[in-house]
């Protein structure tokens, strides 16, 4: 994200001696993306971050490709996930390509035996279900329902859960995520006609500093593989930090919806993108304005990308038969639209309550097994008239 904050205590100047009471210093880490051309920040420790103990396990967690090459639509029953304790276990990853990966959980217990890092992915988790607190060694988030947790790749974290009914939608990204670069001026600053600005971004205000020694288990990811690592001391033993690199929360509930007198492009709803692909926001909004407009979006075919949307409330004006927690896929290629009698009843409505989060990718996803099983197996032939 591309906007300055510190937290804790840092030195006047960066790469220079900074001391502790005792007259030791700190052990600096710069935290930086894409090389050293991409976000940074600068990290203190009480300790040095590279004091690996001892690697035990390494294990597969590669999702299993059930179809590599599809052109169904599908439509996939989320909450038949079923809930698991271990937070890492619960995430069962259901559709995925070379960019990422579209991930279900449903953890019923906190993460507190380990630590959890991403090597490979920025997260950005959608809280369904659940609130709680999002804990990481650049600061802790407080969370509830309607929460975008962008959790940056590298960043150790535990998440603790106030309940054990939790719902996650999750998109693992190998491809950093940023927000779109339309709605930002050539310093980074969101501009005015954004759907959001900084003030609705929640950054890391509470900064956790364990001096401890001992052994701490960090579960790193690394190419579809869990490695687990003993380290010497304490993750979270950051006194302070800058820069721009840093987890962060958003609520769908702060999207401010672009309209118009006719339908408006899902690109009005964008909230993150990639190179690879972009996340949309569908919130409650009005609807269009002209005397004779329909509110139902138009056919449309997907010819460069994949449509995934995961309902997450209210009344689906487009389609029939959705409930919340489902995943629609709209392969590309293929054109989709509203089901059979979704367009006429739409006109003359003047609101939308629906919520939802959509997901185009522009390389075909794959569906994985766990995907497969939760497939209803008749969705595709959903807009044949009767």
């Amino acid at each position: 994200m591309p906007f300055y904050h510190r937290l804790g205590k840092i030195p006047p100047k960066r790469h220079t001696q900074f001391r502790k009471p005792d007259g030791t210093l700190y052990s600096e880490q710069l935290f930086g993306t894409v090389g050293f051309d991409g976000m940074y920040s600068n990290i203190y420790h009480e300790h040095r971050p590279t004091q690996v103990k001892e690697i035990k396990r390494q294990y597969n967690v590669a999702p299993k490709i059930a179809r590599p090459n599809n052109i169904e639509s599908l439509r996939l029953k989320g909450f038949d996930i079923k809930p698991e304790k271990d937070y890492l276990e619960s995430r069962k990853t259901v559709l995925t390509n070379s960019d990422c990966s579209i991930i279900l959980g449903a953890p019923q217990n906190s993460l507190k035996d380990y630590f959890y890092k991403n090597t490979d992915a920025d997260e950005l988790i959608f809280i369904h279900k659940g609130n709680g607190k999002l804990r990481t060694f650049l600061g802790n988030l407080d969370f509830k329902y309607g929460d975008y947790l962008l959790v940056p790749r590298g960043i150790i974290y535990q998440i603790d859960f106030d309940t054990q009914d939790n719902r996650l939608f999750i998109v693992e990204s190998r491809r950093p995520i940023y927000t779109p670069k339309r709605y930002r001026n050539w310093f980074g600053q969101l501009l005015e006609h954004s759907p959001f600005c900084e003030r609705d971004i929640r950054k890391p205000e509470q900064l956790e500093t364990h001096d401890e020694k001992g052994e701490f288990i960090i579960k790193v990811k690394k190419h579809d593989e869990i490695f687990e690592m003993v380290y010497a001391t304490h993750p979270f033993d950051v006194v302070g930090y800058d820069g721009y690199n840093f987890p962060y929360a958003f609520s769908i509930h702060d999207f401010e919806p672009i309209t118009g007198r006719i339908h408006q492009p899902p690109p009005v709803h964008q909230t993150f993108e990639t190179d690879a692909f972009v996340v949309c926001s569908f919130v409650p909004r009005l609807y269009d304005y002209h005397p004779l407009s329909i509110p139902a979006p138009y056919n449309h075919s997907n010819i460069d990308s994949d449509e995934v949307l995961y309902y997450v409330d209210g009344d689906f004006m487009s389609r029939n038969d959705i409930e919340a927690g489902q995943i629609t896929l709209h392969p590309a290629g293929i054109p989709h639209g509203p089901h059979p009698g979704a367009a006429e009843r739409s006109i003359g409505k003047t609101e939308t309550e629906e919520l939802a989060v959509m997901v185009d990718t522009f390389k075909p996803l794959q569906v994985t097994e766990d995907g497969l099983k939760l497939a209803d197996g008749t969705y595709y032939q959903s807009w044949l008239e009767h």
